[in-house]
Parts: C-alpha cells; structure tokens; sequence
C-alpha cells in the first residue's frame, strides 16, 4: 500500500537462490525514497510471514538485502555472501 492509501504491486528487482536454499529478495534503489522504510518493514514482514508458511511445508527460509546505488558503488562486494554481509540496511 502506497501512503496514500492506494494499493499498489510489487515485483522485487532480483531473487537469488542460495545453496542452502535460501530465498533472497533483493532490492537496489538508486535514491533513497521516501516510503523506503515503510518499504522494507513490509518485506521484512512479509519474509517473516513466508518462512512461517514454508517451514511448515519444509520450504525455504526466505530473507532480504537492501543495496543502495552509491554505497554498491563506493564497496562492491566480491560474491553474494559479501554483499548480505555489507548491507545490513533495514535487517533489524
């Protein structure tokens, strides 16, 4: 939902499927939005419901990482793992 009230759709950026199974939801902005702390509370829920749901199944954990253009820019990580490690932005 957008803050104004009107529903709006979401397609992340990247999924990135890990060896251990792991879903991860990646998203890139180039500029820091308003509603992206709103954002990410939300896709911090929503994983939180996934894995609640797939678990019981004994489905994948699913997880988020927020990179942001410049900090990519400024340290760009040299695998996957390094960039989860980097980008801790809204994982609290």
């Amino acid at each position: 939902m957008k803050a104004d009230g009107d529903l709006s759709n979401y397609v992340p950026d990247f999924l990135v499927k890990t060896t251990d199974g792991t879903v991860w939801i990646v998203e890139t902005k180039g500029r820091e939005e308003l509603e992206l702390p709103r954002k990410m509370s939300r896709l911090r829920q929503w994983c939180e419901d996934a894995i609640r749901g797939s678990r019981a199944e004994g489905g994948s954990a699913y997880r988020f990482v927020y990179v942001d253009q410049a900090g990519f820019e400024a340290h760009r990580p040299q695998d996957f793992a390094g960039l989860v490690q980097m980008y801790r932005d809204y994982q609290s």
